[in-house]
């Protein structure tokens, strides 16, 4: 009896699991993009504080493209494309990043974002429009969430499983079911995307065959990628950025595309395509290609009383009341009545004496006391007290070994006054010498510009002119659609790096 009993009530704590599995699953309301039920987790209100919170991360540890002009035309198309959605109701953020690589995504919660390196490949705003449509379907569809929501209801059935059966191997099976679910939805999750991306193209007055042709400019950048990588021994990248998991000639694509809808040839003509080039075009101009050098940190300013070299990219600490003055023969820090000096000078190094031989013979000094070798800054070198004939303090020296210069440092005291710790103060400024690495001269970043194609322009010979590596010409006619090997026609905009 008592065996029957506690077998009644473990399938009564399976029944109360079920009844609030399938509560939780069945309170979530209608998908507004697809029609169907959500069987989610996230309320919609949840799902918007999720999207912020993790949009609050992305921005402290993502570059943002500086461009207030660049940012403004992108929120503009944006939100032009996601007030034709499914989703109008919610705010929609549309956000640059700093970065070479081609891509776009999208959190849940209206939260999109494109690489400054994918803009440079497009050629037209229909065609951007076309990619943060696909990313706002991402977003209406609510494929984030749905993602998230798969992942959890297999936890749950794993749960499930081992309450019923008490085997941990059928937990293992259902997560290992649950994982491949959730990896087959790229594929489909990105053609819904595509379909909804086209209708919200098409209600925005873009034509949807943007997408079409945004596809083929990516598919370009995948074979050149992996071009480059056979010629270098190396192994291709796998790309997994927008639009990736369309072939070239993607047939189910070109349906979904279809179904949103045909523009009649009056609407959609040449006068309109030459306008939405023109705006991207002008808006496009002057945008950095590439790494963009100029927005690493600004070096901090230096504190004061240090002394830069900017010439040879140093830089020394002096009393901050001090003069230094830069001589022929050395640079010398003085207070204004002269009481004591510090010196630095070059010399060039000897080929196999340390820093202490260095020392001693280059100051012909015998005796040193309390030297000591050290080092700061990744240079070594040796220092030590001079005392004069009458045993007193004199001087405090050093050298510093930088590849083949070497830095003399020279503490005197002149007119010694009681209050100065005069060998205390020598060493800060000794131990305050460092390399200025942040002053090498720093590079400047390439930006796009357009110039128009003459009868003699040939992209072998423009690219002689830019910095752009061994693939120059590859490069060139990736970011104008003329990849492997086509021509700008005469008085066709092209885009160059400068």
């Amino acid at each position: 009896m008592k065996i029957i009993l506690a077998k009644i009530k473990r399938l009564a704590q399976v029944l109360l699991l079920f009844i609030s599995i399938v509560s939780l699953v069945t309170s979530c309301a209608m998908n507004p993009a697809t029609g169907t039920p959500d069987f989610v987790f996230m309320s919609e209100s949840e799902e918007i504080r999720k999207g912020k919170e993790m949009h609050e991360k992305m921005l402290k540890s993502m570059p943002i493209y500086q461009d207030e002009k660049l940012t403004a035309y992108i929120n503009e198309v944006g939100q032009k494309v996601a007030k034709n959605s499914h989703r109008p109701g919610i705010k929609y953020h549309f956000t640059i990043v700093d970065l070479p690589d081609i891509n776009a995504f999208a959190l849940p919660g209206g939260y999109i974002y494109i690489n400054r390196g994918l803009l440079a490949y497009l050629d037209s705003e229909a065609q951007l429009a076309a990619v943060l449509a696909h990313e706002v379907g991402h977003v209406t569809a609510r494929h984030v969430v749905r993602q998230d929501s798969a992942r959890k209801g297999v936890s749950t059935l794993s749960i499930l499983s081992v309450f019923t059966t008490g085997s941990m191997a059928l937990a293992d099976a259902a997560n290992l079911m649950g994982t491949a679910a959730v990896k087959g939805y790229g594929r489909e999750m990105e053609l819904e995307a595509d379909g909804f991306g086209a209708e919200y193209l098409f209600n925005s007055g873009y034509d949807p065959h943007a997408m079409v042709e945004t596809i083929g400019v990516l598919k370009d950048q995948e074979k050149f990628a992996r071009y480059r990588a056979k010629s270098e021994g190396k192994k291709a990248k796998s790309y997994h950025g927008v639009f990736s998991t369309h072939p070239r000639n993607d047939i189910r694509l070109k349906e979904v595309i279809s179904k949103a809808g045909e523009f009649p040839d009056n609407v959609i003509n040449d006068a309109k395509k030459l306008a939405s080039q023109k705006n991207y075009r002008e808006h496009i101009e002057g945008m950095v290609y590439g790494i963009n050098y100029d927005a690493r940190p600004k070096p901090k300013p230096l504190e004061k009383g240090r002394y830069l070299h900017k010439k040879l990219g140093f830089s020394l600490l002096f009393p901050p009341e001090w003069q230094v003055e830069n001589t022929r023969q050395a640079i010398i820090g003085q207070p204004d009545d002269k009481s004591a000096e510090i010196k630095l000078m070059i010399a060039r190094n000897v080929k196999g004496l340390s820093p202490e031989d260095f020392l001693r013979g280059a100051m012909k000094i015998k005796m040193l006391q309390r030297a000591e070798n050290f080092s700061q800054n990744g240079l070594i070198g040796h220092t030590g007290m001079v005392i004069d004939e009458n045993g007193d303090f004199s001087q405090r020296v050093a050298v510093l070994f930088q590849g083949s210069r070497v830095y003399l440092l020279k503490g005197i005291v002149n007119n010694a006054k009681s209050d100065i710790d005069y060998d205390k103060m020598f060493l800060k400024s000794i131990h305050s010498f460092r390399p200025e690495r942040s002053i090498i001269k720093r590079r400047k970043s390439n930006t796009i510009h357009y110039v128009k194609a003459n009868d003699k322009t040939r992209i072998d010979e423009l690219a002689k002119h830019m910095k752009l590596g061994t693939y120059s010409a590859q490069q060139l006619r990736l970011i104008n659609g003329l990849y492997p090997r086509g021509e700008p026609k005469t008085g066709d905009w092209i885009k160059i790096i400068q």
